[in-house]
């Protein structure tokens, strides 16, 4: 039997079907994301504090996270350019994810220890800096990975795709965010062997919240450290038991690339970005409310949490009460990601019999109902409960955008739009790192909690434009079901 003619890479439609995955594939080929989401998790629940604990001031938050989003926009599109000319003996994505794995690894051991290797450069800077490098590296790691299930799987497979790509990040992101909490845990309940040997001692050291002459305490140091380890132990995981397709194999799936565009250099990212699917363009403010959203939350919950729920005053950045909200706030981000995980396997379902856009917004409207809801939090428990709100969000948001986009996107740049498409995250988080700062402190009297609550009216918004955005893959496989019943 012969095969179709492959199409050129500029044509949405495939030379020939891709093969469906088992479950097993699509789980294993993004197991990695759950390393990174697990360091991840460490650094959106910790940095905030560390960084405090090294002198900054609360207003001065957004500018040192702002270092995050500024070195995506620039990492990500040129590691989705390169990896879709790459293929050696690791595979297409494998060498990016393999490399940027191995280097936040590295940044996650020294971030805590920024104190420490103070000299001349005050700790801040280096803990800055220690930021800056880990961000690249998350970023050179966490790109392949969309592109990868967009190269693999079919349309119809693409939302099972990226919601158990989604559950793996909640389940990484629950890990991670719980672990300074049960260190702490441990510490309290080996406390009596302190000062001895043996493990119960070092337990009860290791999960210590007392901060020491560097400002960080041992509970959080040595989840850091374990972060490391999962980090790199999950890529290996996609690394040797995934596979990609070989040059040859991707060409009969994806269509044989343009000549011009194999050889074009690093200013075809500019082309590329002017000539973005109209898709994209609806999508981007989408993107820019969700998150603006979430940038607010993962900078200022612990200040607002602090300040508005346990009555903190903002000058306490190192009391053992101080710490106390730090890990309820961690614990509540496990929250929110432990409900995402669990969601994530509903999302293909709910787009099934609502559609994409549906599911997505009402996902969005309950994440802006949880963050506003803190604002009437009296017992710190519930932050738990308005965390539920944000988990389905926070699964929606790292999926459906990303199904809804594939659709649109030419197979043989994949890896470049996913990569362009960060702009729309990185975009509002800058624009939140140079205002958001000042705003709280000028505008809201260096109280936080309002810059949540701003962050849940903007969810609202996401879940209103995303009911305008054009879906070319929904259509496409409604299609494709109308045509079957008449080939057969």
């Amino acid at each position: 039997m012969s095969h179709p003619a492959p199409a050129p890479a500029s044509a949405l439609a495939p030379a020939a079907a891709k093969p469906r995955l088992r479950l097993l594939q699509i789980f294993t080929m993004s197991f990695g994301f759950l390393g990174i989401q697990f360091g991840f998790a460490l650094q959106n629940g910790n940095t905030s504090r560390i960084l405090r604990s090294f002198g900054a001031n609360v207003d001065e938050l957004p500018m040192f996270w702002i270092v995050a989003p500024l070195v995506g926009m620039i990492i990500q599109p040129i590691i989705g350019h390169y990896s879709d000319h790459t293929w050696n003996r690791l595979g297409r994505r494998k060498p990016y994810f393999l490399t940027g794995a191995l280097l936040s690894a590295t940044a996650l051991a020294f971030l805590p220890n920024s104190g420490a290797m103070a000299g001349i450069i005050p700790a801040l800077w280096i803990g800055a800096g220690m930021v800056m490098v880990m961000d690249a590296s998350f970023n050179i790691a966490m790109e392949p990975f969309r592109a990868l299930v967009a190269d693999n799987l079919p349309d119809a497979q693409r939302t099972r795709g990226f919601a158990i790509q989604t559950f793996l990040i909640g389940v990484g992101a629950v890990a991670g965010s719980a672990l300074p909490s049960f260190m702490a845990d441990l510490s309290k309940r080996y406390a009596a062997h302190a000062g001895e040997s043996g493990w119960q001692a070092w337990l009860a050291k290791a999960g210590s919240q007392v901060a020491d002459s560097s400002g960080v305490a041992n509970n959080i140091r040595y989840s850091f450290y374990i972060g490391a380890i999962i980090f790199v132990a999950a890529i290996l995981v996609t690394v040797f038991f995934s596979k990609e397709y070989p040059p040859a194999e991707y060409e009969r799936y994806h269509g044989k690339p343009d000549a011009a565009a194999k050889e074009a250099g690093l200013k075809s990212i500019f082309k590329d970005f002017r000539n973005m699917p109209r898709t994209m363009r609806q999508l981007g403010l989408v993107q820019f409310f969700s998150w603006f959203a979430l940038f607010s939350m993962w900078v200022f919950t612990t200040d607002a949490v602090a300040t508005h729920v346990y009555g903190l005053p903002a000058s306490d950045t190192k009391s053992v009460t101080y710490n106390d909200a730090g890990n309820m706030v961690g614990s509540a981000f496990g929250i929110y990601n432990f409900v995402a995980a669990g969601y994530a396997l509903l999302l293909p379902v709910l787009a099934r019999y609502i559609g994409r856009r549906a599911t997505h917004a009402i996902s969005l409207l309950a994440g802006g109902a949880g963050l506003i809801s803190i604002y009437f939090i009296k017992d710190p428990a519930m932050l738990k409960v308005s965390m539920i709100g944000v988990g389905l969000a926070w699964a929606s948001i790292l999926a459906m955008p990303y199904v809804i986009l594939s659709g649109s996107i030419p197979a043989g740049k994949l890896g470049i739009y996913m990569g362009i498409f960060n702009f729309f995250i990185t975009l509002p988080q800058i624009v939140n790192g140079i205002f958001g700062g000042p705003i709280v402190k000028h505008l809201y009297g260096n109280q936080p909690i309002y810059a949540i609550v701003l962050a849940g009216f903007c969810m609202i918004c996401a879940a209103i434009c995303v009911l305008f955005v054009y879906d070319a893959g929904a259509i496409r496989i409604k299609q494709e079901k109308l045509v079957k019943p008449v080939v057969s």
